[in-house]
């Protein structure tokens, strides 16, 4: 009996860390929410069962920023450090994950236990950059929002970058598609689709785009369109790696040719790039 005592006594001394401020759920709930809307990525790790003399019980809560900061705590040392980890590689893979540990003296724990913890990553909103506010854009925006992407869009003329335009997107951006798209944040998480009102501004919208490590860029256009395009891009020195890069005609082949049946058309083709079902 003394020894099962001192367990229960010891796993309750572990339970907030030294000089560790402990954040009650609201608080956390807080933090995730304005992570969320920043766009930033984190994730929450939930203990979901305890055992023995194990450091939190059910329900105790972290959030890991992509980072690797933490807010709240789920029992400190090698624990969390593993916790840490799995929950960075979740945010980088984008899928949950639980994880079981046993609480053996390599954790510090002399009197066993275990945990399980789950992780969610959260905040992992996909970017869809548009480049032309035409019929076509603001229906892609519509549908875009719809679909869970973060939508930005970008005209070089004022009348069309204004927000009774394109009311769905999230961000509006006025000026050439190379400014625009070295002003943003695109990385390999962003999408970009090219709409413009002219075949000179595609074409140096996927000239920027193609330097950039956008996931997906996609050209509205035609079978004739992509040939002098391509064309174009070898003489100016783009390799075959690059051109694979570029989507066009943009879309799945449905049928349609309404801005607003094109705009399913293409976001069709970027949730099944998202999802890993598409090339």
């Amino acid at each position: 009996m003394m020894g099962k005592d001192k367990c229960e006594r010891d796993a309750t001394s572990a339970s907030i860390p030294g000089g560790l401020i402990r954040m009650n759920d609201l608080e956390l709930f807080e933090e995730m929410v304005r992570l969320a809307r920043g766009s930033a990525p984190c994730a929450l790790a939930i203990v979901i069962e305890s055992k023995g003399s194990a450091p939190r019980k059910a329900g105790a809560k972290m959030i890991v920023k992509g980072d690797g900061s933490t807010l709240g705590t789920i029992g400190g040392g090698k624990v969390e450090m593993e916790v840490i980890d799995a929950a960075l590689s979740a945010i980088a893979r984008g899928a949950p994950v639980t994880l079981s540990l046993a609480l053996t003296e390599e954790y510090g724990h002399v009197c066993g236990g275990s945990m399980k913890v789950y992780i969610e990553p959260l905040g992992l909103v996909p970017r869809l950059v548009i480049v032309g506010a035409g019929h076509v854009g603001r229906a892609l925006a519509t549908v875009a929002r719809f679909a869970g992407f973060r939508v930005t869009v970008s005209d070089e003329r004022a009348e069309f970058a204004a927000g009774k335009q394109v009311p769905d997107a999230h961000e509006i951006l006025h000026g050439q598609a190379e400014k625009a798209l070295a002003a943003l944040p695109v990385d390999s998480d962003t999408y970009v689709v090219i709409a413009t009102h002219s075949h000179e501004c595609d074409f140096a919208a996927v000239r920027a785009a193609l330097k950039t490590p956008a996931r997906f860029i996609g050209l509205i256009g035609s079978k004739r369109k992509r040939e002098v395009l391509f064309g174009k891009l070898r003489q100016e020195g783009f390799s075959a790696e690059d051109l694979a890069r570029l989507h066009t005609p943009v879309g799945l082949p449905i049928g349609g040719d309404s801005p607003e049946e094109i705009a399913v058309s293409i976001v069709a083709q970027l949730i099944q790039k998202r999802t890993g079902r598409g090339n």
